[in-house]
């Protein structure tokens, strides 16, 4: 069929056409601005619906599962900050992830480096205890998220006998020769600024001893550290 040029349609029907446009044009301008809510982020399904749905594929689900959750906080058009997300869903969203790859990191990545680091004291807390959670099941491989969660329980919450917790639970749990010196050495530096002298000269001690410590370099400088904290509390008063 041969289209009819647009001098063939009558004026009428231009005009009517041209008002339409205008009102809805004018109907989208008061319109108030989409908002987004951090309610808005659902339930995650169950893992077995989840794995179902991933076809044998669920790394790869997992991954665009954790780069949607991550992209939640743009929605419509409209921001919602971190900080104002439902942390429950949150949590539960990155626990699916992590039950779809296991052996995935960016979960945690995601939980350590951006949901952990909202000013909000509670929210952080909540991150970090599932942190927490998620090293204990697989300390050799998710030992990075929890020194990183120590050092925002030490830095950001300001809270040592938390710091304390997860640096000793790094240093009981974590034992693959690849874990660097620093991570082993994270609760003898918080006993010093806890001004825990005698504590951290055993937990030092018993570092050396337990020859976790297989580097010599690293081995002689744990030992000059312990003759310089011997050093500090041999000369203070007894009692």
């Amino acid at each position: 069929m041969r289209e009819r040029p647009i001098r063939d349609v009558p004026r009428p029907v231009i005009a009517l056409l041209v008002a339409a446009v205008m009102a809805h044009g004018l109907l989208a301008s008061t319109r108030p601005a989409p908002v987004a809510l951090a309610t808005d982020l659902p339930a995650p399904p169950a893992l077995a619906l989840l794995r179902l749905g991933a076809f044998g594929e669920e790394t790869a689900a997992a991954r665009l599962l954790a780069l949607w959750l991550q992209a939640f906080d743009y929605q419509a058009g409209s921001r919602v900050p971190y900080r104002d997300l439902h942390y429950g869903q949150v949590v539960a969203w990155l626990d699916r992830i992590l039950g779809l790859d296991p052996g995935g990191q960016y979960p945690l990545l995601l939980a350590s480096r951006i949901y952990a680091e909202v000013p909000d004291p509670a929210r952080q807390r909540r991150m970090l205890d599932f942190i927490h959670q998620a090293y204990l099941e697989d300390p050799e491989r998710r030992w990075p998220a929890m020194a990183h969660a120590a050092v925002l329980a030490k830095h950001r919450l300001k809270d040592l006998a938390l710091a304390r917790k997860f640096a000793r639970t790094l240093q009981e749990n974590t034992h693959s020769s690849h874990v660097p010196l620093w991570v082993r050495q994270m609760e003898f530096f918080i006993l010093e600024e806890m001004n825990e002298l005698e504590a951290a000269r055993i937990m030092l001690g018993g570092l050396i001893a337990s020859g976790q410590v297989n580097d010599s370099r690293d081995l002689e400088l744990l030992k000059r550290r312990l003759e310089r904290l011997e050093s500090e509390l041999a000369k203070r008063p007894p009692g």
